[in-house]
């Protein structure tokens, strides 16, 4: 059994370090912090204490999302990356999360790979400062300007990035961009962190699929994530598998901890299986 973590958007309204703990007393071994749940990072708490309670804990930071549109690369950007590394480096994090543009711009071949190589060009000698890496998470949705990760791969591979830029191997992301849930290249000694999330709504095609119908993984689910967990760990993969739920379902829960559970053991069971 791979390693568990937690992304806090599975409980995006618990404080980060009610969040921590209830990781911990489900068995991870870290948590991923993110900026956008829309209140200040930390509520507030310096990094210094954050740090504290992950040492006090013995609980690993597995990363601090996001720099969004970071292949969009710009004096704007630069600024955002250089607070985001800073902040990353001072709780302890292993690196921050990069989310590509996606809106559809800057999506046409040869400008999107340009722009990807010239962003992790500009990166590297920031995230290597600092000691931490740089997780990139290619995007599904058709308007994406990274879909792919062999492009990731290439780009990391052109600008020299191997061992400063890893690969978030997200099961959603994977899937509707590939159409399915194994046989597309995984790429499983760049991978860093595994995100997981399923959707049941027999409804939807690949193409349908959004962040609000990503909820816990359970029997019903239709994007493979066992399948997907279990092709990388076969493939030499041995970091941690992340929750990553949108949908405000999960969000709402009164007993998020005890249905997390059931979802770690499903997960558990059949991967035994």
């Amino acid at each position: 059994m791979l390693p568990k973590a937690l992304n806090h958007m599975t409980s995006p309204n618990m404080r980060y370090d009610d969040f921590m703990r209830m990781a911990k007393q489900l068995g991870c071994v870290g948590v991923h912090y993110r900026n956008d749940l829309g209140r200040p990072l930390f509520e507030s708490d310096s990094p210094e204490q954050v740090r504290r309670l992950a040492t006090d804990l013995g609980m690993q930071i597995t990363g601090l999302a996001q720099l969004e549109r970071f292949n969009e690369w710009n004096s704007e950007r630069a600024e955002q990356a250089t607070s985001l590394i800073q902040t990353a480096a001072a709780i302890g994090a292993a690196g921050i999360g990069l989310i590509p543009v996606n809106d559809g711009s800057g999506a046409a071949d040869g400008e999107r790979q340009a722009n990807l190589k010239t962003a992790l060009a500009e990166l590297k000698p920031l995230l290597k400062a600092a000691g931490i890496k740089g997780f990139i998470e290619p995007l599904g949705f058709a308007q994406c300007s990274l879909r792919h990760k062999a492009e990731a791969v290439e780009a990391i591979e052109a600008i020299e990035g191997q061992g400063t830029f890893m690969l978030v191997h997200d099961t959603f992301h994977h899937f509707i961009a590939n159409g399915c849930a194994t046989g597309a290249p995984i790429f499983p000694e760049y991978t860093g962190i595994i995100e997981i999330s399923g959707v049941i709504d027999p409804s939807l095609g690949p193409l349908d699929m959004q962040d609000e119908h990503r909820i816990l993984v359970d029997v019903r689910d239709r994007i493979g994530n066992v399948d997907q967990i279990r092709e990388l760990q076969e493939a030499g993969y041995t970091g941690p598998f992340s929750f990553e739920p949108f949908s405000p379902e999960v969000h709402g829960l009164d007993n998020p901890a005890e249905a997390i559970a059931q979802s770690f053991d499903f997960i558990a069971s059949e991967l035994a299986a």
